[in-house]
């Protein structure tokens, strides 16, 4: 067994055993009389798990590859595992600069995008990366997700991969009609008539969409500077991809905003080749090792619904993204 199934191996055993104990404790912990004795377990075992499995090494020149799969977001907004944060990929990265085996990294994107803060400061990581690092398009990098990918020296979008969708969004929930079905009456209390902009609880004026749409438009020409600095267009070039659409892998080779159509393998290939492996190179898949916390939090998740209160309190948080809204 090589060293990489070793560590696989360990990781799938721990996992499983962290998910039994996940399972165990959701029904024995609200059981247990002693606030104390809960918290003193759950830190225990939360401790265990943060020591973390053996990182799977290189034993020769190799690439790595980091995937990141699902909404991009901000680490107060992350949880579950199935998020891409920029404290995880920082750490993915991380362990990759510091492998003395590993030439070249892949990051294999899957995602709609998300949060625009977020997206530009996993955008910065990978133009600071020292080793080459190329892109290579699952079945979606649009938006925020084709943000990330700009900061690569290489992209390889597969020929359907849906990617582009260039441009910001906010979205705002009006429901002040329903509470009004429900008798429920809000009184709020500002220190001025801009300080509630985006609140669920009444119609949003034409000064106030005016005002979100500067935003909009400002952060909409960040992303266009972007694409056309690292795509080597010019920013009218741009603007005119830039209307919010998809596009396929072939549509964007035709208009400049990827580099070449393949597969992951494809992408791997061309990894070794700009970090100056000959042959065949070792493939190393890093990704983060999930704590018992995170096994918890998740399946704690899945038992739980949100409230009205919190469903309520999601939509009275205005936001921008970098996120393609599709089916």
């Amino acid at each position: 067994m090589t060293m990489r199934e070793s560590a696989g191996r360990w990781v799938r055993e721990r996992s499983i055993l962290y998910i039994f104990l996940a399972f165990t404790l959701g029904f024995m912990l609200p059981l247990c009389g002693c606030l104390g004795t809960s918290v003193v377990t759950m830190i225990g075992l939360g401790g265990l798990a943060a020591q973390g499995a053996p990182m799977p090494r290189a034993t020769g020149p190799a690439v790595a590859v980091i995937r990141l799969d699902g909404m991009i977001v901000s680490s107060r907004n992350a949880t579950s595992l199935q998020a891409i944060t920029p404290k995880r990929v920082e750490d993915l990265l991380e362990q990759a600069e510091e492998d003395p085996f590993v030439r070249a990294v892949v990051v294999r994107i899957d995602s709609p995008g998300g949060d625009v803060v977020a997206s530009d400061e996993i955008y910065r990581m990978l133009l600071e990366m020292e080793k080459p690092v190329v892109v290579s398009m699952g079945s979606v990098a649009a938006s925020g997700g084709y943000y990330i990918a700009c900061g690569a020296d290489y992209i390889v979008a597969h020929p359907d991969s849906l990617t582009g969708s260039i441009g910001v969004i906010s979205q705002f929930v009006n429901a002040e009609r329903l509470m009004e079905k429900l008798g429920v009456e809000v009184v709020v209390i500002a220190s001025g008539p801009a300080k509630d902009i985006g609140s669920p609880f009444r119609e949003m004026t034409e000064e106030e969409q005016a005002l979100w749409r500067r935003i909009i438009d400002e952060v909409y020409e960040d992303f266009v500077a972007v694409v056309a600095e690292r795509r080597g267009l010019s920013l009218d070039q741009v603007r005119e991809l830039a209307d919010g659409r998809v596009y396929t892998g072939h549509q964007a080779l035709e208009a400049g905003l990827v580099d070449d159509l393949g597969t992951l393998e494809d992408a791997i290939a061309k990894a070794a080749e700009l970090g100056g492996i000959e042959g065949e190179p070792e493939v190393v898949e890093l990704s983060p090792t999930p704590s018992f916390l995170d096994l918890w939090m998740g399946f704690q998740s899945r038992l739980s619904t949100l409230s009205p209160e919190e469903i309520l309190g999601a939509w009275g948080m205005p936001s921008i993204q970098y996120r393609w809204v599709g089916p």
